[in-house]
């Protein structure tokens, strides 16, 4: 069996896999799949491997590796989720985390730090606790620092370059569910995918649509916006109006893992190919759609 923290090559706080050309004005995002698990973290934290994992999007960068192949640049985070979260604003902050008072521009009352789940996380996927003592500010400050400012520092270099190019942008931000947090509406089928545009305000309906529909054709069950209609990124990125466009993508984990193990599992080579034929689609579609 597989180690549960597998070997990860770690080059800085992300990976940027630059596009192959002709590229296309698309950006694929994986702001959860990090997975660095650091010595000076793993001292620092009362959850085993087996606990922090699950809040990890696994091997969600993987099934885009295709993006560049089809002239999109694809960014990933090398930092785990439950170390610094790269899809919550700068400085959503538990106050109750640290031995000393946060500063009065921290966001300590959003619905994300109350449910334990800000910039950096208090509870695990779990549920349970991830430290066990509390941190100085000057650790938030250092993984700020260190690691979401560089993520999105990257990520908006690439809007501003793209854009100024083309006139206009979409990221696609890939991330996973967990089987058991889907449940049927009305009778229906669980979702495998759900796309997130905030009700339609951080992306074009209709490529949210032409993505809905690739999906279905590739035999998917797709949702939208229940329950996930996006995070910061694609709220803070996403502005139509002004050629910049969001669209969060979540995929079931039983599709292509063994959620107890961490492995991938025989699902994962079709639904990273059928990944590389949406990548294909979107970047053959978008002009038509919004250029």
């Amino acid at each position: 069996m597989a180690t549960i923290f597998p070997d990860f090559p770690v080059d800085g706080p992300f990976r940027l896999h630059p596009p192959a050309h002709p590229f296309v004005p698309v950006i694929f995002t994986s702001p959860h799949s990090g997975r660095a698990y650091s010595d000076d973290f793993m001292t620092g934290v009362r959850l085993g491997p087996d606990r922090l994992r699950r809040s990890e999007d696994c091997f969600v960068d993987e099934l885009f590796t295709a993006a560049p192949g089809h002239g999109a640049a694809l960014l990933a985070a090398n930092f785990p989720r439950v170390f610094c979260d790269a899809n919550r604003e700068a400085w959503e902050l538990d106050p109750a985390m640290f031995s000393d008072p946060l500063p009065g521009w921290a966001n300590t009352t959003s619905v994300r730090v109350g449910a334990g789940l800000g910039t950096i996380a208090r509870l695990a996927a779990t549920g349970e606790p991830i430290y066990g003592t509390k941190l100085p500010f000057a650790e938030a400050e250092r993984r700020f620092d260190s690691y979401w400012r560089p993520f999105h520092d990257a990520l908006t270099g690439l809007i501003g370059d793209i854009h100024a190019r083309f006139g206009y942008c979409l990221i696609v931000d890939c991330h996973s569910m967990p089987s058991n947090a889907q449940t049927r509406r009305g009778g229906g089928p669980v979702a495998e995918f759900v796309l997130g545009d905030l009700h339609g305000v951080s992306c074009a309906p209709r490529v949210t649509r032409m993505v809905e529909t690739v999906l279905a054709g590739q035999h998917f069950h797709v949702r939208r916006n229940d329950p996930y209609a996006g995070g910061y990124i694609t709220r803070h990125y996403g502005r139509p109006a002004a050629g910049v466009h969001v669209l969060q993508v979540e995929i079931v984990r039983s599709l292509y893992m063994d959620e107890e193990t961490f492995e991938k599992s025989p699902g994962f080579s079709p639904l990273q190919r059928r990944m590389g034929e949406l990548t294909a689609a979107i970047a053959a579609q978008l002009h038509d759609l919004i250029g």
